[in-house]
């Protein structure tokens, strides 16, 4: 899966990632309208209007982009019913061959991190009947736990070809209360780069790993030295755009094959509607205002890949 990416990023030119993680208040009126007069004001309902709100921005922008990225707590919030949208999310995406990462910020011990992989990127066994689940492409992963919470994962992504990012320096402004804790001279998020490296090593592609990083955009000098101590991972960057994170802070996190890093963006493209920049589409072209916003965030990327060689 890892060579699928890189293809779909050579042919797109667009390292990017759409966040496909929408609250029921960026849903235009329209469209939780129609979900509420069909199942009511209820979970259903509400997972209805979600579904069809992603269902409108894959549409209008798959043909422009090599991945997306559902957060599943986006989802979880709905219940079951919400579950069942992202599963549905999942499988749409992938009929329009885009790549999935579940973001699912998984990580426990042996046993319950098997099971969670098993769910989200393996197989279940029931009975004589082998089903896969939620049947993402890549995963997010939470190494904490260390060893025992990274090892299950690894197993399923080996077994199945799928992948993994694992949260390395994360974009949210507390993170350095532990992730910049210096052990033994170095800070914490250094260290766990390196087992990044080294699981990375176990389990390679055609030129990169199948186990990525996630780095935040809003710490472009951290992502500099980050890409050399992981130089076949695949970083995940998130912090684009809503957060701080401009084309120009992210040309460290690539490789010089133009590889080795995809940037994600959530709310800066799936709720582009309600920004003034994107406002003349309105609610009811929602889904053309994320398109729009997909095209300017791959220009910025691309101006500022090109102006750094």
């Amino acid at each position: 899966m890892i060579n699928k990416l890189c293809d779909k990023i050579k042919k797109t030119n667009a390292p990017i990632v759409v966040g496909l993680d929408p609250m029921l208040s960026y849903v235009p009126d329209h469209i939780k309208a129609a979900a509420f007069a069909e199942y009511g004001e209820t979970l259903k309902g509400a997972a209805e209007a979600i579904w069809q709100y992603n269902k409108g921005i894959i549409d209008a922008t798959y043909d422009l982009i090599p991945a997306v990225k559902p957060q599943i707590a986006m989802y979880e919030q709905f219940g079951i019913e919400g579950m069942i949208a992202f599963q549905k999310t999942v499988e749409y995406c992938q009929e329009k061959d885009l790549v999935v990462i579940g973001d699912i910020k998984r990580g426990d011990i042996g046993s319950t991190s098997a099971a969670y992989a098993t769910g989200h990127i393996g197989k279940v066994q029931v009975g004589s009947n082998t089903y896969t689940a939620f049947n993402e492409d890549f995963i997010t992963v939470n190494p904490y736990l260390g060893s025992d919470g990274i090892t299950p994962f690894l197993d399923v992504c080996k077994e199945e070809k799928k992948g993994m990012f694992i949260l390395v320096k994360t974009s949210n402004p507390s993170s350095g209360e532990f992730q910049d804790r210096l052990i033994d001279g170095k800070p914490l998020y250094e260290h766990v780069a390196e087992k990044v490296a080294a699981w990375g090593e176990e389990h390679m592609g055609d030129s990169y790993s199948y186990v990525g990083a996630v780095v935040g955009a809003t710490y472009p000098e951290i992502g500099k030295v980050l890409r050399k101590v992981m130089p076949k991972s695949f970083i995940l960057v998130p912090g684009y755009g809503a957060q701080g994170g401009k084309g120009a802070d992210l040309v460290h996190y690539f490789n010089e094959d133009g590889l080795g890093a995809i940037v994600n963006s959530s709310r800066g493209i799936i709720a582009a509607y309600k920004q003034d920049k994107y406002a003349q589409y309105g609610a009811a072209n929602y889904a053309d205002a994320s398109r729009a916003a997909v095209l300017d965030m791959i220009a910025d990327i691309d101006g500022a890949l090109k102006a750094a060689k």
